[in-house]
């Protein structure tokens, strides 16, 4: 199971443990007429629907404006007479009325914080001085992420006894675990911009020299051809470095397979056959950007390029119902099975192999978008050539 989906099971698992403490607490008489199941059951429904309300804001991290979002929906799943929720630092939101102890929820935070565990606070410690303040007790339980303290769940009432400091707890632990999960998601998205930056960095420095000096070489025989490999040119670079979303359609990037297939040819001549046979329905399926043109890059350098004679490359994507497939194949020298595993379990990045970009780079961005099982598969043998398979969902969960 991977990082993130074990993140979120945990916090599932925690969310059913407070709505079953929650119910126990309502319901601790035995089973009664079918209304009281019925008042049971409605019950749950309400704890879960408030918080599948919490949840969207604490996915985006712990910031002012997700607690202010939060925090009301977190006070009715306490039922206290008011909640904060603070940073190390400073009080994000409160909700509820006794606004005059907000100004103590941050040393109360504080307190548990530096404790490491849930606090209770009453008699002297609560008091506020406020005639009329019916607050006489706050249960105030850390937030985490990573084992890291970030802030605090504090809630305040008439009373702070064993059932409202147990109740703050668990709901402060499915707290963590949203806010986990949002550090996950941040984590997979600067991993994910990180290699897409790597991408536009290993743009073969060799490549583009010999895409120049192949132009350069028509200026004088054949103009028109050289002013057509220039707008293929630009037409590659500016797909290449372009700055967007790391999801494209399988239209544009074979566009950009394409415009890199023509200045390729340029420079091989008849050294270099490609096809690229494609279905009209996968055109629009959106695909992770410069996951094809890799692999048509390793096509050319390990299979025509290292040849010495002609080579063929092809390219082929087809509907495959709820998925597209799409193959790279090429008839060069091919390559031995373990060399090829150890290809896809090199680092993103690692050039040592001479394979530009890498296949390692599509495969790990692959599986990080859609899941281990959508990873680069390689059909290979010495002498026989190289196949690339991969496959993509037509819908992105």
């Amino acid at each position: 199971m991977s990082t993130s989906g074990w993140a979120l099971l945990c916090a599932a698992s925690v969310l059913l443990g407070f709505v079953l403490s929650r119910w126990a607490a309502a319901h601790r008489k035995p089973q009664g007429p079918p209304e009281e199941a019925t008042e049971a059951a409605e019950a749950t429904f309400a704890t879960l629907h408030v918080a599948a309300r919490a949840a969207p804001s604490l996915r985006t991290g712990l910031n002012r404006g997700s607690a202010r979002e939060a925090v009301h929906h977190l006070r009715a799943l306490l039922g206290a007479d008011a909640v904060a929720v603070t940073d190390t630092e400073e009080v994000l939101a409160w909700d509820g009325p006794a606004g005059c102890h907000r100004g103590h929820a941050v040393r109360h935070a504080r307190a548990a914080l530096a404790a490491g565990r849930p606090l209770t606070v009453a008699g002297d410690a609560a008091a506020c001085g406020t005639p009329g303040c019916a607050v006489r007790g706050a249960a105030v339980a850390p937030l985490t992420v990573d084992g890291r303290a970030v802030g605090a769940l504090a809630a305040y009432g008439a009373e702070a006894g064993e059932p409202l400091a147990r109740t703050v707890a668990e709901l402060a632990r499915w707290v963590s675990g949203q806010l986990e999960l949002a550090e996950l998601d941040a984590s997979r998205r600067r991993a994910t911009e990180a290699e897409t930056r790597a991408l536009r960095a290993q743009i073969s420095p060799h490549f583009v020299y010999n895409c120049l000096t192949t132009i350069a070489s028509f200026v004088r025989t054949d103009p028109e051809h050289a002013r057509e490999l220039l707008v293929d040119f630009a037409d590659f670079t500016r797909y290449a470095l372009r700055s967007g979303g790391d999801l494209t359609t399988l239209a544009d990037e074979l566009h950009c397979v394409d415009r890199y297939l023509q200045l390729e040819h340029a420079r091989f001549g008849d050294r270099l056959r490609f096809t690229v046979e494609v279905a009209p329905e996968v055109l629009s399926v959106p695909v992770p950007f410069l996951c094809v043109q890799p692999l048509v890059e390793n096509a050319i350098k390990h299979g025509t390029a290292l040849c010495g004679g002609a080579g063929r490359v092809r390219v082929v994507a087809v509907d495959a119902g709820p998925e597209a497939h799409i193959s790279v194949a090429d008839d060069g020298l091919g390559m031995d099975p373990e060399r090829a595993r150890t290809l896809l379990g090199a680092e993103p990045g690692d050039r040592r192999d001479g394979g530009g970009i890498g296949l390692s780079n599509v495969d790990v961005r692959l599986r990080r978008i859609y899941g281990e099982e959508y990873g680069l598969v390689l059909e290979t043998a010495p002498g026989v050539g190289t196949t690339v398979r991969l496959r993509v969902p037509k819908l992105l969960l």
